[in-house]
């Protein structure tokens, strides 16, 4: 399967302008090649957002908040307790509610060279939980 037969489904949940522009650039690519070329999370975790389990999506976005502690004052608990908490519904955990998760807190970093080196660190992560991109699992079950 191309890109390109996939392109129109994604313009339809409306990605950001630079998200499709990248994507048309590779249009002749499979998606596999698209995904492990990707190296904004942030795009990552949008698109798996739409096609894959929430709790998984919740995992790993977790992980890639975590990249953005290292901006956080000392003793200044609450970002690291927020993550805990989405952990603990992802995976789960009796009595913990639904936790709102970004993605934006992995591009709190403060000048654009750092930005760039956490959205690629947040896109090694978002395939480490997603090594396969998972639209394509997900168009393939519901176009059967």
């Amino acid at each position: 399967m191309k890109l390109d037969a996939i392109i129109q489904l994604i313009e339809e949940w409306e990605p950001c302008a630079d998200a499709m522009a990248w994507l048309r650039e590779r249009e002749q690519s499979s998606p596999e090649a698209a995904w492990r070329e990707c190296g904004r999370g942030d795009w990552m975790l949008w698109l798996v957002g739409r096609a894959a389990s929430r709790r998984q999506v919740v995992l790993a976005a977790c992980e890639c908040a975590r990249l953005a502690l290292r901006h956080v004052p000392t003793g200044e608990e609450r970002p690291l307790l927020a993550i805990e908490t989405a952990e603990a519904w992802a995976r789960r955990r009796p009595g913990i509610p639904l936790a709102s998760v970004g993605s934006a807190a992995a591009a709190s970093a403060a000048d654009a060279t750092a930005r760039q080196r956490v959205l690629k660190e947040c896109s090694d992560i978002v395939r480490k939980h997603f090594p396969k991109a998972p639209i394509v699992a997900w168009l393939s079950d519901e176009h059967k």
